[in-house]
């Protein structure tokens, strides 16, 4: 799917709690520079599928059962190239494969996201797919990413915050999806149901 929306339910609810269902440092950073700085950060457990919306879906019903009263995002971002999906790297050596993989072409990067709340039943899903091409990259250019950038807890090897301009060319498409977070549209989203808007 490609910037695809599911709407069960989308009607304004009171003020209440938001809690971000993911241990990435990079979301909360990211929902928080958007202005919502009282964030709240719980973990999810859940057995995880290829599908990001699904996986989104999964961790904010994993916390909203918890939180009924609560509203909670769930994300989930995969890499995909050539309809592989290219997840996070065990190693250097494969970092420096998957980047070797990824030089000169064309990927996707598709985060899912569910916001949910128990209380007022609301369950809005959406993706946001962002096309990034890389640069031709040397591999002296990708020894010199790799030693500047610890990239074994990303997805598809590299951050694009951290020095991505070393590696990328052009990118159509939202920027902070690439980071793991469509922050606009989540954003909009979120005032709505906040009555902020």
């Amino acid at each position: 799917m490609n910037n695809t929306e599911i709407l069960e339910k989308f009607d304004p609810v009171p003020l209440r709690e938001i809690i971000l269902a993911s241990a990435s440092p990079r979301r909360a950073s990211l929902l928080q520079n958007a202005g919502f700085v009282s964030l709240k950060i719980m973990i999810p457990h859940v057995k995880e599928t290829d599908d990001p919306i699904e996986n989104a879906r999964l961790k904010a019903e994993e916390i909203a059962g918890a939180c009924p009263e609560a509203i909670v995002v769930g994300a989930d971002t995969v890499i995909r190239l050539n309809n592989r999906i290219i997840g996070k790297p065990t190693d250097l050596n494969d970092a420096r494969t998957i980047l070797t993989d990824l030089s000169g072409r064309t990927h996707e990067v598709s985060t899912g996201v569910c916001v949910r709340c128990v209380a007022d039943e609301v369950l809005v899903r959406f993706e946001e797919t962002t096309r990034v091409t890389f640069r031709k990259l040397t591999a002296t250019a990708i020894d010199r990413y790799l030693k500047n950038v610890n990239v074994l807890d990303k997805a598809g090897a590299y951050a694009i915050q951290e020095h991505g301009e070393d590696l990328i060319s052009t990118i159509d498409g939202s920027f902070t999806n690439v980071i793991g977070l469509p922050v606009e549209r989540l954003t909009e989203t979120l005032h709505y149901l906040l009555n902020m808007s």
